[in-house]
């Protein structure tokens, strides 16, 4: 059965950094297309960073530079450093896994808020 798992989120003030983890288990994440999505209230959920089994990442424009996904693959995670933290990065914050680029088999975790104060 496979889990994915997030941690890390918490409160912040705008300049700060944080760094989510997302654990997956039943799933080796060197072989799936890993993920980092937020969803803030009313709005969708989309897109922040990727990293496919190759190792290339893919980041939404609003956080380059300031973003990194990373992964491990002997703890089986995938993180998510956050550096210089803005007020608009405030969401929850989603971990998914895939078994190719368009999705398929996906795995969501549960979420982790993150909130940047100003």
């Amino acid at each position: 059965q496979v889990r994915v798992v997030e941690s890390g989120g918490g409160l912040v003030q705008a300049g700060g950094s944080l760094r989510l983890s997302c654990a997956a288990s039943g799933r080796p994440v060197s072989s799936n297309y890993m993920g980092w999505y937020r969803q803030a209230p009313g709005k969708q959920r989309d897109m922040v960073a990727t990293i496919s089994p190759t190792g290339s990442t893919n980041y939404v424009d609003s956080v380059k530079g300031r973003f990194t996904i990373s992964r491990d693959n002997a703890k089986n995670t995938v993180d998510l450093q956050m550096n210089n933290l803005k007020p608009e990065d405030t969401a929850v914050y989603f971990c998914k896994a895939a078994t190719n680029q368009y999705g398929l088999g996906a795995k969501w975790g549960q979420g982790t808020q993150v909130t940047v104060l100003s």
